[in-house]
């Protein structure tokens, strides 16, 4: 038995996780920023709330989330009565930490006539204080609907809020968080890209900095840049964005040149985003708790209707589920969101 992956040595991964995935009735999602080994074996690749509306229109008994523990949690808003697994409980998200939800509900209360709009990468805990939960695709869309003289809290991300300020003239009152990966980008390093291939388009994320944005061409969501991707008239693109999109933009359109983000300096050895391999999605199916079975919430609390945890659940175990406790109040801003974009 590897010890790693709870899987018995010898037995090859790929093909136990595909056993593991029909004797579960699972369905893996895999995140554009996950390893091109995860995107290649998950029944679907996107963006995280895309991904959690296919798994809920699946008749899947579990839901493998190959991201982060807000799209985990994300996912079991959307699909409560599924069992959601989290291959690697360390795979965090700079913006959910940067938004504690104790210091986001005092920051709340201090401005009693702002409405919060929350992006979506934040804990389902700051969802559940929110008035609207928006994506980088849904943002400008549910801004324009929103009344001149309203009042508007925008957290956590600030380069998010920032653009949306600039972009649509909207003063917002902006929580101070950051993306890690999209912070570090650098205006030196873009502009020596676009030196070595000029008149190539740059393509950015809006979590980039205003330097970043400052030079792109197109600005939008992970999937609004695969898209750009495919559409754009040309044969070389400059990405601004984590760079495992860059698999599915080779594989959507291989004849095309596409250089990758702008970074100073190493690459961090990152404890977000992009952590899980194949060996964390085998061990999650294979531990995933069965109907009936005790659930836990990611942080290893009995999941509500629960008294006790999962008898076999040992300490320091990486990977985990997400239970129903405070997804019923996280829900309330995913549907306000819904019903403005239609």
């Amino acid at each position: 038995m590897n010890a790693f992956t709870g899987i018995p040595q010898g037995i090859d991964l790929r093909a136990e996780i595909e056993r593991l995935r029909k004797e579960r009735n699972a369905v893996i999602l895999g995140h554009y920023y996950q390893s091109p080994e995860i995107q290649d074996l998950s029944d679907f690749v996107g963006d995280s709330l895309e991904l959690s509306r296919k798994a809920a229109e699946t008749d899947a008994d579990v839901i493998a989330f190959c991201g982060v523990r807000f799209m985990a949690e994300t996912a079991k808003i959307l699909s409560p009565d599924k069992i959601v697994v989290l291959p690697d409980m360390d795979a965090g998200c700079s913006l959910e930490d940067s938004c504690p939800p104790a210091q986001f509900k005092a920051f709340r209360e201090a401005h009693p006539d702002h409405i919060a709009l929350s992006y979506i990468n934040c804990s389902t805990e700051v969802k559940a204080l929110s008035d609207i939960i928006v994506t980088s695709s849904s943002a400008e869309k549910i801004l324009a609907q929103i009344p001149k003289d309203q009042k508007i809290i925008f957290g956590p991300d600030k380069h998010l809020g920032g653009y949306l300020k600039r972009k649509l003239g909207r003063d917002m009152l902006l929580w101070p968080g950051v993306c890690i990966v999209h912070e570090a980008f650098s205006e030196t390093e873009l502009l020596k890209l676009k030196a070595q291939h000029p008149g190539a388009p740059v393509a950015a994320h809006p979590e980039c900095p205003p330097h970043v944005l400052d030079h792109a061409d197109y600005v939008g969501s992970t999937s609004g840049i695969l898209a750009y991707a495919k559409d754009f008239e040309g044969d070389t693109m400059i990405v601004a964005t984590e760079p495992h999109i860059i698999h599915q933009m080779e594989k959507a359109v291989p004849e095309k040149d596409l250089h990758r983000r702008p970074r100073r300096g190493r690459q961090l050895q990152l404890q977000y985003l992009s952590v899980h391999g194949a060996q964390h999605a085998g061990k999650a199916l294979r531990r995933a708790p069965r109907s009936g079975a005790a659930h836990r919430d990611w942080r290893g609390n009995p999941a509500e209707g629960q008294d006790q945890p999962r008898p076999d659940a040992g300490a320091g175990e990486r990977n985990g589920w997400v239970g129903r406790s405070g997804t019923v109040a996280g829900d309330r801003g995913l549907r306000a969101a819904e019903a403005m974009i239609g």
